[in-house]
């Protein structure tokens, strides 16, 4: 059944270590199976419940997955081996556009916000023991939520929003939970669900959002949460709309225990209203980043939900890092407050790249996806060698697979970084890198 592969160990800690050690390798490769529980068990000369702690510990890890009478096999694409090493490396003269960062000339100077910040934690030193969230901060978050819709909850900061999505999903469910999501979707998300040991079940997106029928599928089959992107969806630049949202609200009006997470990618860097979800199940967040819109190395999010949601959230921080340092945060108050940033003006430079490429492309005769945000989604026949004729015309892009789990091929292009000069030659080269295609739906 292994191969050549021999599993050791005497006690779990150790068996776990020797099974994801061969998984490392390559010796055992994906979907490969496991022995059964007391197969092993006899051959290591060790108890069923040693190996069964094993089993469990691989499966919490997401390293192995378990499917009743079949037994347990290596996953199909172990979550220790993540989307973002999907990478394509940039060789000097070629372009850079697939990694999904925003444009550095957009992004605000720091100095003088940490400068202030600085200045304010000389006067009041942050000791132990005091709030979590700094005062004016946890303000202006809870106006800009009252302003978009969203219901009234307290306000969290994690460091960014995949860290604020995991402590919320670690608040609710269990490994062996399943999760629906978005497919395609954010490919850091697609490698958290299974490392939690949770089961990713992917719901299609369209330009409105998820698919409410697809939703209710997913919830009808037991996935014990949901997690959307309102604005910006990466990689296709959805936006839930004014129409979808009720959908989707009435869809999970059916499921009101199901855990809601809301990620609003778009937060600063859209110019489409927010139609939020909230309010409708038991257990809610919605989250906001700063990372797009004031830079990703501030590693800073917001949160609001119910109360209980945000007290586990909180607690659980309160036993780990503690709390997002207050001097980073005073330093996003005086971002927010200065004015360092123009929204509309940011939306605007990434809706007129992004407009001008897809333009572009149609009038070559290229499907491509991309109504908010900073990405373009092309679906492609040939995944990989639309991926390596378009680094051969000198642009790098980012293939689908990233973010895929069973919607079809496609390759994502990042417009943040182009001129006006670059649009054309990028829809030629994207147009001779495709061939022909015929229409499709990327859900």
């Amino acid at each position: 059944m292994l191969g050549e592969y021999r599993i050791e160990g005497r006690g779990a800690s150790d068996i776990a270590a020797s099974i994801e050690r061969g998984v490392a390798s390559g010796e055992l490769g994906p979907g490969q199976p496991l022995p059964p529980m007391r197969e092993l068990a006899a051959s290591l000369g060790v108890n069923a419940n040693t190996v069964a702690a094993a089993y469990r510990t691989l499966r919490d890890r997401g390293v192995i997955e378990t499917a009743g009478r079949k037994g347990s096999r290596v996953r199909e694409r172990p979550a220790s081996t993540a989307r973002g090493s999907l990478t394509i490396d940039a060789p000097p003269g070629v372009r850079q556009i697939s990694e999904g960062n925003p444009d550095a000339a957009l992004l605000p100077p720091l100095h003088d916000a940490f400068a202030a910040a600085a200045r304010h934690h000389d006067a009041r030193p942050v000791l132990y023991g005091q709030d979590a969230v700094d005062p004016r901060l946890a303000r202006l978050v809870r106006a800009g939520m009252d302003a978009d819709g969203v219901p009234e909850g307290p306000v969290a900061v994690t460091s960014g929003s995949l860290d604020a999505i995991e402590r919320v999903l670690h608040a609710h469910l269990r490994p062996g939970d399943a999760v629906a999501v978005e497919d395609p979707g954010w490919g850091s998300l697609l490698d958290l669900v299974p490392a939690l040991g949770l089961r990713p079940v992917p719901v299609a997106v369209d330009d409105d959002g998820p698919r409410p029928e697809d939703v209710e599928r997913a919830l009808g089959r037991g996935a014990r949460a949901l997690i959307v992107t309102d604005r910006a969806q990466n990689p296709t630049g959805a936006v839930v709309s004014a129409s979808r949202a009720p959908e989707l609200r009435d869809v999970l009006g059916r499921y009101p225990r199901t855990l809601l997470v809301e990620d609003d990618h778009g937060h600063a860097i859209v110019d489409e209203p927010l139609h939020p979800l909230a309010g409708v199940t038991d257990h809610w967040v919605l989250v906001r980043s700063v990372a797009k819109a004031y830079g990703p190395d501030l590693r800073l999010a917001v949160l609001t939900g119910d109360r209980v949601t945000l007290d586990r959230v909180q607690g659980r921080q309160r036993l780990g890092p503690g709390w997002v340092s207050r001097l980073t945060q005073r330093a996003v108050v005086e971002l927010w407050t200065s004015g360092a940033v123009d929204p509309s003006a940011v939306a605007a430079a990434y809706a007129d790249r992004r407009d001008a490429l897809l333009s572009a492309l149609a009038e070559r005769g290229v499907e491509a996806r991309g109504r908010s945000g900073m990405n373009v989604w092309v679906p492609v026949a040939d995944e990989t060698g639309t991926v390596a004729r378009l680094l051969h015309s000198g642009w790098a892009v980012a293939p689908g697979a990233r973010f895929r789990i069973s919607s079809p091929p496609a390759v994502r292009l990042t417009v943040s970084g182009l001129t006006a000069d670059d649009i054309s030659v990028l829809a030629d080269a994207v147009a001779l890198a495709v061939g022909p295609v015929r229409a499709r739906s990327y859900g």
